[in-house]
């Protein structure tokens, strides 16, 4: 087959002719787009990071804005050679929504994950309860939150969960107050238990002077007159306070002559003849 190269430098020529202006402004715009889209990466970055936006939101997004704007770019390539684009974004728009339907726990649970950066109702570190799940925050993704438990398991909770439902943060704040129930017996001295209660409590130095220390009578039960301590500490005092000052206030009322009753019943047996 002979190869004619005039009409083959012809159709190069006629091609060049009606292709080459849109190769030449399709390489222009994809240089220029390109461009734009690192300044657009950086620019949202910068927002993002003045604003004091998660880390890990901010690389997400500023990902998803360079990826957005090279889209946009490569459209406009396509449409320079006559590529009807509205076709091409109808598909991607279904396409989109399929995958949309199909990963629509894993959206709800990144969409639960983007709250919760944005609003921080909890950081590293924090002691929370959430949903009866209790433990130390050790990540908080844009899928999933984990915990660590006080026994070191570790427990990852889905997003949704953690968003859709109730949250206490018991370090979101700085102060704690610790709630301690104290019975006594009825034949005690009321007085006498709460002057050694709070000269127990006040000696603690983790106990704070404001806001006050309550004591008071809480309720009369069937074996004892239940008294309520409420000092205030620093939140990473609570525990350890709690747990010493529930000893050292039975050894305290024990040494001024009070008694810490349990529940007991008389049993009285008639002999019938």
């Amino acid at each position: 087959m002979d190869i004619n190269i005039s009409d083959v430098l012809a159709g190069a020529t006629a091609y060049l002719t009606h292709y080459g202006l849109s190769v030449i402004g399709a390489i222009a715009l994809l240089i220029v787009g390109r461009i734009a889209a690192a300044w657009g990466r950086g620019i949202s970055r910068k927002a993002m990071n003045k604003a004091e936006v998660d880390p890990t939101l901010v690389a997400f997004f500023s990902k998803g804005v360079y990826f957005l704007i090279l889209i946009v770019v490569f459209i406009a390539v396509l449409s320079l050679f006559g590529v009807q684009t509205t076709s091409l974004i109808a598909v991607l728009g279904a396409a989109g929504l399929a995958v949309g339907l199909a990963l629509q726990g894993t959206l709800s649970n990144f969409a639960a994950g983007v709250m919760l950066l944005i609003f921080r109702p909890f950081k590293l570190d924090d002691f929370v309860d959430i949903g009866g799940t209790m433990g130390s925050v050790v990540e908080i993704g844009l899928f999933s939150t984990t915990l660590k438990t006080p026994d070191n398991v570790k427990i990852v909770v889905p997003n949704s969960s953690v968003w859709g439902g109730t949250i206490s943060n018991f370090s979101g704040f700085d102060t704690r107050r610790v709630d301690l129930v104290i019975g006594i017996s009825y034949d005690d001295n009321i007085q006498t238990a709460m002057d050694t209660i709070r000269t127990i409590v006040t000696s603690d130095d983790r106990v704070l002077a404001d806001p006050a220390l309550q004591i008071a009578v809480s309720n009369l039960g069937d074996s004892s007159v239940d008294l309520v301590v409420r000092p205030w500490c620093q939140a990473g005092d609570y525990w350890d306070l709690r747990f010493d000052l529930t000893r050292k206030i039975k050894e305290g009322l024990e040494a001024a002559g009070c008694s810490i009753p349990y529940p007991q019943q008389d049993v009285y047996m008639h002999q019938v003849s």
